[in-house]
């Protein structure tokens, strides 16, 4: 359970920065969110290490261009090996990162790492050209297979570090439309199966305005939401959610615009949409002690150093969620 392994406060990210250098963005990432550092992607080093083109390269049949864009063969075989190969190309951020945390004079006591989640990369894959009927079912398999061998990596080279595993998942605002991909119940089991073959703790990321109740209803330990999104008609599933142990990364910094330099009117953002949950039914203390936080999205459209001070605000942000989180044991208050 996330309560075991994480504090109410901590700071972290999805994940992907600008930088090229792989070592130096892990260096970064372990100084600016030393409690729950996110494994960097690079997709400004390669294209190769994208969202898609990171993890379809497993399927038999999925060609990844130089651009990494994914071309599928006329037939393939869904039953197929998968080849859940780690490389120096495709997941140099995850593989220098490994390097550089295991250099430290301390274990890291946890870390987070995300992936394409089954429906993200099955809405890719019909996009190239697969049948719905195959590619869910394909990408679903997929993501599980990665998502062991994450695990068995992580373990092998940092084993004394607990592991958070994220299915990043921006084809969910498909399911905020008419037509969905899919059936709502079938993506629903679809996300529920890959959450459910993680050992670790695992969660979804929500990202932008999306169907934040299928991703709620696939039963995630932890959900990462962007506050600026966030449709206030879910704050009822989302406080059976808190009340049932589930803890949300808020999103509170905003990565579609610069940064800026000071965390108060971040802070009194996320103060304002706790207290419009609270009003709408949320417990406010599990709101506070369930609490992480981290930027609304990937940095890397971002400049080095905006990035930087994302994570930064991130972690100040935390500290004062940390001390919110400590002050509703005696007195709940906004």
């Amino acid at each position: 359970m996330p309560g075991t392994v994480l504090a109410a406060g901590m700071a972290t990210a999805i994940g992907s920065l600008p930088h090229r250098d792989a070592h130096a963005a892990a260096s970064v990432v372990l100084r600016c969110l030393p409690e729950v550092p996110a494994v960097p992607q690079l997709p400004c080093r390669t294209p190769r290490e994208g969202v898609i083109a990171q993890w379809a390269r497993a399927i038999d049949g999925v060609e990844i261009k130089t651009d990494g864009s994914i071309v599928v063969a006329s037939t393939i075989d869904p039953l197929a090996p998968l080849d859940t190969t780690f490389d120096r190309d495709a997941h140099g951020g995850l593989l220098a990162f490994l390097d550089v945390a295991g250099e430290q004079p301390r274990p890291l006591p946890r870390l987070k790492a995300q992936m394409a989640g089954p429906l993200t990369l099955g809405v890719a894959l019909v996009e190239a050209g697969v049948p719905a009927e195959t590619a869910f079912p394909l990408a679903s398999r997929t993501c599980r297979a990665w998502a062991s061998a994450v695990e068995e990596l992580v373990a092998d080279r940092l084993p004394d570090s607990a592991l958070v595993l994220f299915f990043d998942e921006p084809a969910l605002v498909r399911w905020r439309a008419d037509q969905p991909p899919i059936e709502r119940e079938a993506a629903t089991d679809l996300l529920s199966t890959a959450l459910a073959s993680v050992e670790a703790v695992s969660g979804v990321h929500a990202c932008g305005r999306s169907d934040l109740r299928l991703a709620l209803d696939a039963g995630p330990q932890m959900i990462h939401l962007d506050i600026a999104a966030l449709d206030l008609d879910d704050a009822v599933a989302l406080a059976r959610y808190l009340d049932g142990g589930g803890w949300v990364v808020w999103g509170a910094i905003p990565t579609h615009r610069p940064v800026g330099e000071q965390a108060a009117p971040l802070w009194k953002a996320l103060l304002d949409v706790w207290c419009e949950l609270t009003r709408r039914g949320c417990d406010p203390v599990r709101l506070r002690q369930q609490a992480l936080v981290a930027p609304a999205c990937g940095l890397a459209g971002h400049g080095a150093s905006q990035a930087e001070r994302a994570m930064l605000l991130a972690r100040e942000i935390g500290n004062r969620i940390h001390d919110h989180a400590a002050a509703t044991k005696l007195s709940v208050g906004a």
